[in-house]
């Protein structure tokens, strides 16, 4: 996402989640755990802006999305965005469901590492915010349900049928998003669905020391990694290792390859700075 901004300034009144920023760790809290969660179309908007926010601000080196209570996410609102949907028109139903998806592209295209911290529910489009992070890790209690058939919708809404298949293959995704099963915790891991899977109530702990990890190193680095992961999934070859030299000789010519190299000769761990 671009540095520049135009004259919106940022906002630290998020009314749908809580924003914890500390050391280049933005912790970002869905905050309903009377409804585990549910999203409502003001958290949707406000997830969308926040992204955007801390993406051009280069202040964030990682973040940790995490859920209050007693689960990550149960996905839309059943009365707030189900019942509401109901007696909207067709291009009110396009703006809302753009927006979803607006939220799933700025987790992907954010220029840092975004964990998914998942304890208990995370379904509909908990599943799919979990899914598009670009680490799970979650503890025994976590279960994973894309519910969209289950409402008469089809499966592949926010783009889970494009990431699903990336992350666990063909086979597993159709199982899920077809028929909307819920997965539990060690299937889950077997099918490479969760990054890591921790001990009972571990998941935000966990989190927040892989997000440490990310933050203390090369943040340059980690978000052209990120970059490449996701644009060269619908490259030929060539275009991929052609990315590749590209960026790398660009961040061959960057700071943090120097200091690795100081460092190195020094006998010392680096500093890196991100550049």
């Amino acid at each position: 996402m671009s540095p520049f901004t135009g004259s919106a300034t940022r906002t630290a009144d998020w009314r749908h989640l809580r924003l914890d920023l500390t050391d280049g760790v933005a912790t970002v809290t869905l905050a309903r755990p009377a409804k585990l969660n549910a999203l409502t179309f003001g958290a949707y908007a406000d997830l969308r802006d926040l992204l955007a926010e801390l993406s051009r601000e280069r202040a964030v080196r990682a973040l940790v999305l995490a859920g209050e209570g007693r689960g990550f996410c149960s996905g839309g609102d059943v009365d707030e965005i189900i019942g509401a949907t109901l007696s909207m028109d067709t291009a009110q139903l396009l703006d809302f469901n753009r927006m979803t998806g607006q939220v799933v592209r700025a987790i992907r295209e954010a220029p840092f590492p975004v964990i998914a911290a998942v304890h208990g529910v995370a379904a509909g489009a908990g599943a799919v915010l979990a899914l598009a992070a670009d680490f799970r890790v979650a503890d025994p209690s976590a279960r994973f349900a894309f519910l969209f058939t289950r409402v008469g919708l089809s499966g592949g809404d926010m783009g889970a049928a494009y990431l699903l298949p990336r992350v666990i293959g063909l086979g597993h995704a159709t199982r899920l998003l077809m028929l909307g099963d819920q997965v539990r915790a060690p299937e889950a891991e077997r099918i490479g669905l969760i990054s890591e899977l921790t001990e009972e109530g571990r998941a935000d702990e966990r989190a927040q020391e892989l997000a440490r990890r990310l933050a203390e190193g090369p943040a340059l680095a980690h978000a052209q990694t990120k970059a490449l992961l996701t644009a060269e999934l619908d490259m030929p070859l060539a275009a991929a290792v052609e990315m590749d030299a590209s960026t790398q000789a660009l961040l061959m010519n960057g700071e943090d390859y120097a200091e690795f190299h100081a460092a190195f000769a020094e006998k010392r761990p680096p500093k890196w700075k991100g550049r």
